[in-house]
């Protein structure tokens, strides 16, 4: 007997851990009859099916999220018809809820594992074992009725499901040490289950010491509020801090509210790049916390973040969404000018999704709130929010995702921001002149992207067309593996004597280059030549020209990036 547990994926280096629990909790027993299929919503229908077929399995069980629903959708009536007679389960959040709706629509499924499948899915194979009905196995929603609801597991009785790390090469690693949220956010699936559960200290330190051991690249914690227990999270962040291996990274999605000052000291102690954290914000106005059930104090927030940000060794991602209840357009624009004075790593501005059994689903006549039919069930429009407003945020959201969370244009944007009242309205007209232009049509190429910043900088303030042509050069070296100079850069021909001059001038006797000591001049020259440019500016200070080196046309920066000999932290450009 096969039973295929299927999962759809919606990367390549996403991972189903739902799946492999199912198959590592039946047991040693049933390794053998359980196997594993995971694609990714890019793969064509086609593919899927045939692959699916070629298996040849007795049963089928297929795990559904709002992000590969539509392809289970399709992909149900195709594997009934290729392999007639095989009983079909389907599980996950998006079937949890409403499945009688699922069942009438697809009468050739068997059933639907509800909640926490792994017990659900061990008796399950007993019975197609030992050929026994499945109607007395709990928590199986059936054509005919529900077979009653079953207890929440312990968290110690989860399997580690990374014994065998090759089959995640490549792969995020997801890791879970709690289920469960104390918080009760209306628009979340985890606000119905209030109890946490948690894993305990003995198998957290034995399996965060094989990640360790293993120097793997990333995990990922999947705990819905992290630092909820604070005592357990500080376990952990102590625990990695003193074990660590110096390549691993650890992601966490926490609260910066609840954090106390033993937490925030933990983090400050950690190594630049062991820890990454999100941070849901979601929203700075009053009313729509308290709306959905989210009583949070913005300013309180806003200083935790700020300390979270001094010691430079954390990198945040903070969340907004739009379309929740009494946020309108300007009120939008004052939380995300709120969050981005906060200057996280990344910033998300993500749209509500009504998600089927969250106290949401519940309320959208209530609020007005009118939202994709099939999914990922994203908000069309509110009371508060009309569909052409809703329109505008995906267009401001491109140029975020374009412009801030790239990284590309940091030193530009410092000073392009002080031409707005705001930075919402510099996004907003941003993408007003990508409108224009036709540039979300033809989206420009990565390197392009420089040219039309500067294009759009030069037409709010041609006056400061010099100033943002080096900005825009300076950020171009920073962030590109550049082999030429940019159109766009100060021709530089004219000075190419003086450079040489310099260099062979530091040769003899160093003054600012020291710690290149023992180098030719042409090797230096070739080693720093790509980093060369007029003007750059200070980060922390976007209006101040660098002092001049005593020769006309030599600027001098200190910049964050290390030197390539010595490691010092402060570098000398020319």
């Amino acid at each position: 007997m096969k039973f295929l547990l299927v999962g759809i994926n919606s990367k390549y280096i996403h991972s189903n851990p739902a799946i492999h629990y199912l198959k590592l909790y039946a047991g040693e027993e049933y390794q053998n009859t359980v196997e594993l299929a995971e694609y990714t919503i890019n793969h064509l229908k086609e593919q899927i099916l045939s692959d699916i077929y070629r298996r040849r399995p007795d049963a089928i069980g297929i795990s559904c999220y709002i992000w590969n629903f539509r392809m289970v959708q399709e992909l149900l009536p195709e594997i009934h018809k290729v392999l007639p007679g095989r009983d079909i389960w389907l599980g996950g959040p998006e079937v949890s809820f409403e499945g009688d709706e699922v069942l009438a629509q697809f009468p050739y499924v068997t059933g639907i594992m509800t909640g926490e499948g792994e017990e659900t899915f061990r008796e399950l194979l007993s019975c197609y074992r030992d050929e026994k009905d499945y109607h007395g196995v709990k928590g199986l929603l059936l054509p005919d009725g529900f077979t009653g609801s079953r207890r929440e597991l312990s968290m110690d009785e989860l399997p580690f499901l990374y014994t065998d790390l090759q089959e995640y090469e490549n792969r995020i690693l997801y890791y879970e040490t709690s289920r469960g949220c104390p918080f009760q956010c209306t628009y979340c699936l985890s606000s119905l289950e209030r109890k946490v559960r948690l894993r305990s200290h003995e198998k957290v330190e034995q399996e965060l010491s094989y990640f360790l051991a293993k120097k793997v690249p990333q995990v990922k914690f999947v705990d819905r509020t992290f630092n909820c227990n604070r005592e357990h999270a500080l376990f952990i962040w102590n625990y990695i801090r003193e074990h660590d291996n110096g390549v691993t990274n650890f992601h966490f999605e926490v609260a910066a509210d609840i954090m106390n000052e033993e937490q925030l000291a933990a983090l400050a102690a950690m190594r630049p790049g062991l820890v990454q954290l999100e941070i849901g914000i979601q929203t700075t106005n009053d009313k729509t916390l308290h709306e959905i059930n989210r009583y949070a104090d913005t300013r309180h927030i806003a200083g935790v973040v700020a300390r979270l940000r001094e010691p430079g060794n954390i990198h945040i991602h903070l969340d907004l969404i739009a379309g929740l209840p009494y946020e309108d357009y300007e009120s939008f624009g004052r939380s995300f000018d709120e969050v981005y004075v906060m200057k996280p790593e990344q910033l998300q501005l993500g749209f509500l999704k009504v998600l089927k059994g969250s106290p949401m689903y519940h309320m959208t006549e209530q609020y007005g709130i009118v939202y994709q039919s099939t999914p990922p069930y994203e908000v069309l429009y509110t009371k508060w929010l009309s569909f052409d407003e809703i329109l505008r945020l995906k267009r401001i959201e491109e140029m975020v995702e374009l412009y801030y969370n790239s990284n590309q244009f940091r030193k530009t944007l410092l000073v392009l921001e002080q031409a707005f009242s705001g930075p919402f309205q510099m996004y907003s007209r941003l993408a007003d002149y990508y409108e224009e232009k036709g540039y979300f049509i033809n989206t420009p190429a990565r390197s392009y992207r420089y040219q039309v910043l500067l294009d759009f900088a030069m037409e709010r303030e041609p006056e400061k067309a010099d100033l943002y042509t080096e900005l825009l050069t300076c950020d171009y070296y920073l962030r590109e593996n550049a082999k030429s100079r940019p159109s766009f850069a100060a021709d530089q021909t004219c000075y190419y004597r003086e450079m040489a001059d310099f260099y062979e001038k530091e040769e003899k006797k160093p003054e600012v280059l020291t710690g290149y000591e023992g180098y030719h001049a042409k090797q230096v020259m070739k080693m720093t030549h790509m980093e060369a440019f007029f003007y750059p500016v200070w980060e922390n200070c976007p209006e101040k020209i660098c002092e001049r080196w005593e020769k006309p046309g030599f600027l001098l920066f200190d910049y964050e990036k290390r030197n390539p000999l010595t490691g010092d932290a402060r570098t000398v450009l020319i």
